[in-house]
């Protein structure tokens, strides 16, 4: 266990393998996705990126401490492709994004032993690369490398909606806590756009282009509705309020090189502010606690050095 993980919830000895019979025998190596529920309960998504076809799985562990283990899971379930990014809906619904081009939507049972599938459907036509549900919880949002946006009727099984407003791949997509019709979507076409699906023409472009960089992530802040955060390859974290069009840049409060490979996703606790747990290709769940403060800024080297 690495320096940067807190203490489990169960103490390794007292765990129990208890592989649950629907779940599959091995997990994929590639952790794609990860997400906290509310209780503290982690949810994964692998991938196996290698031979002939790409195959995928879920995982559900009510003690975070104890993933990637199979064997320690409470559910677990084989998707038939690749599992790009996933989402809670409520406390029992899954949404995932798939390689195959599919939005696939899971349910736990009432034990949280099996996962269930209640609909699977190809509405793109390329891998979908990002779902995110809104505030709601009753619509879902999907984002796909055809350049594609769609909206998605939960309890209906069906898209709403379906815009082609990015000229790129679309990287990411953030539905608004604060609000059930807003969204923001990033794209390979070095845009971020705002959405209001009220509204006639529903996005609007921030002015967000930094030359030379992609955005690929987003987030919103939990308590300010017009603050959000994005993230750009090899470039500071900057945050942006949503009308105001200010920007600020981040201090840096930690770094970490613990992954070997590509680090996929990051969650935070519910539980504990201040614990993030990454998920790479190189089967790894690490769990950070970070400093309250921000890092020093090293200054310049003085001639003597």
């Amino acid at each position: 266990m690495r320096k940067e993980t807190p203490p489990p919830l169960v103490s390794p000895a007292a765990r129990e393998w208890n592989l649950p019979p629907n779940a599959p025998a091995c997990m994929e190596r590639q952790l794609e996705a990860a997400r906290y529920r509310s209780d503290g309960s982690l949810l994964l998504g692998a991938s196996s990126l290698s031979g002939r076809c790409w195959a995928g799985s879920l995982w559900l562990f009510k003690d975070s401490c104890a993933a990637p283990n199979e064997g320690f899971c409470s559910a677990g379930v084989q998707t038939e492709a690749g599992v790009a990014d996933l989402t809670w809906v409520g406390d029992r619904g899954i949404i995932v994004a798939s390689d195959s081009g599919a939005v696939e939507l899971w349910e736990l049972d009432e034990n949280e032993t099996l996962i269930v599938s209640k609909f699977c459907k190809y509405e793109h036509d390329d891998i979908v690369s990002t779902v995110s549900v809104l505030s709601s919880g009753t619509q879902a949002v999907s984002g796909s490398k055809d350049f594609c946006i769609k909206v998605w009727d939960l309890a209906q099984q069906m898209v709403v909606n379906s815009y082609r407003a990015h000229s790129g791949q679309v990287t990411c997509v953030a539905a608004s806590p604060h609000n059930d019709s807003v969204f923001l979507s990033c794209g390979e076409d070095n845009r971020i756009l705002l959405w209001d699906i009220r509204c006639p023409k529903p996005a609007s472009q921030m002015g967000c282009s930094v030359s030379g960089y992609l955005p690929t992530s987003l987030a919103w802040h939990p308590q300010q509705s017009e603050v959000f955060v994005f993230g750009l390859p090899y470039w500071p974290l900057s945050v942006k309020t949503a009308h105001l069009l200010c920007w600020t840049q981040a201090f840096r409060r930690f770094r970490s090189r613990a992954h070997r490979d590509f680090v996929r996703d990051a969650t935070w606790s519910p539980l504990n502010h201040a614990l993030l747990t990454t998920v790479g290709w190189d089967h790894q769940v690490i769990h950070h606690l970070l400093p309250t403060e921000p890092l020093p800024v090293p200054g310049p080297k003085s001639v003597a050095q």
